[in-house]
């Protein structure tokens, strides 16, 4: 009798679990994809790709500049003064500490943009979800790059781009 009690317990508790995960509906988001491809996040990859092929265009010209000089400066060790290639030496090496923080700078700003970029694009990304959510009531989202596998019906990255290019169409980076 004990084993029946137990057999009809344990029987009624998977049914009840079975029909509540039955009623759930779980659906997937490609989010880099989202980031990536929306037309805000295309922009703004786009300048700072541009942005930072340009500085590094800039700052390989100056390291070129700098090592023509080292070596001019080499070059005439012999013929110049003690006092003039220690002040000519001095003068390179504050130009090139000059070059180095520009250009961490500039990296530094880069970077910067960069997750204000992101960070705006999910605070606007995420009031589209949760709406998307309440309309189609809808239990759990997961990231695609979590799921192996799944039936494309249940994707909904499309969807979300489509929601997030009309309500942020650019993020303006200057």
């Amino acid at each position: 009798m004990k084993y029946l009690v137990k057999f009809f317990v344990v029987t009624f508790l998977v049914l009840i679990s079975t029909h509540a995960v039955a009623e759930q509906k779980l659906v997937y988001l490609d989010l880099k994809f989202v980031l990536n491809s929306s037309k805000a996040g295309k922009e703004a990859q786009d300048f700072l790709q541009k942005t930072f092929k340009t500085n590094q265009k800039k700052y390989a010209d100056l390291e070129v500049e700098l090592k023509k000089e080292e070596n001019d400066l080499l070059a005439n060790k012999t013929t110049l003064s003690k006092e003039d290639y220690k002040s000519k030496s001095d003068e390179l090496r504050k130009k090139v500490v000059e070059y180095q923080k520009d250009r961490r700078s500039s990296l530094d700003k880069i970077t910067s943009q960069r997750a204000e970029a992101r960070q705006t694009l999910l605070k606007t990304l995420d009031p589209i979800i949760q709406e998307y959510i309440q309309e189609n009531k809808i239990s759990i989202i997961l990231d695609k790059k979590n799921i192996l596998g799944g039936d494309q019906g249940i994707d909904i990255t499309d969807i979300i781009i489509e929601k997030l290019n009309k309500k942020l169409p650019s993020l303006n980076l200057k």
